[in-house]
């Protein structure tokens, strides 16, 4: 079976360097996380400046609050263009995350591109269709938001 895909764009009127320093933090992914979705960045050594081969840890609660174990490793960085995480331990059975940025007039585009399987076959893709793929739409709509609110709507 393919893996589903989700692309997100948003245009954020802030420099380049703003949104790179807030976006390849992670301290600051909670942020942006729903609060019902008890995110938490665990882990204590990831640093504060992405680099290729940096691993993070959390802990998240995407269904019925039970906690779940997730931890990500960086696999690439090209700075103040892109960073890519992909899942080494948790919930799916593959997540790919790319996080782009382009400078445009007035701000940042600002894309992801996820890709993602979940577990378990058949379940894992009736699990998809009933709620797995709503509830990402809802985080990253969430995020939309959220960023929104921190950055200032696109007027462009």
């Amino acid at each position: 079976m393919a893996a589903h895909s989700i692309k997100t764009v948003q245009k954020i009127p802030v420099s380049l360097d703003q949104a790179w320093a807030f976006f390849s933090n992670p301290a600051n992914l909670q942020a942006i996380t729903p609060d019902g979705m008890g995110f938490k960045v665990i882990s204590k050594h990831h640093g504060d400046v992405m680099y290729a081969g940096q691993l993070i840890e959390y802990t998240v609660k995407p269904v019925a609050g039970i906690p779940l174990y997730w931890m990500t490793e960086i696999t690439q960085v090209k700075d103040r263009t892109y960073f890519i995480d992909e899942q080494r331990f948790g919930p799916y059975s593959l997540w790919h995350h790319q996080h782009h940025f382009k400078e445009i007039p007035g701000g940042v585009e600002m894309t992801d591109i996820i890709h993602y399987k979940n577990p378990l076959g058949i379940l894992g893709r009736i699990a998809n269709a009933l709620f797995v793929k709503n509830k990402l739409k809802t985080i990253f709509d969430y995020r939309f938001k959220k960023v929104e609110e921190l950055f200032g709507k696109w007027n462009g």
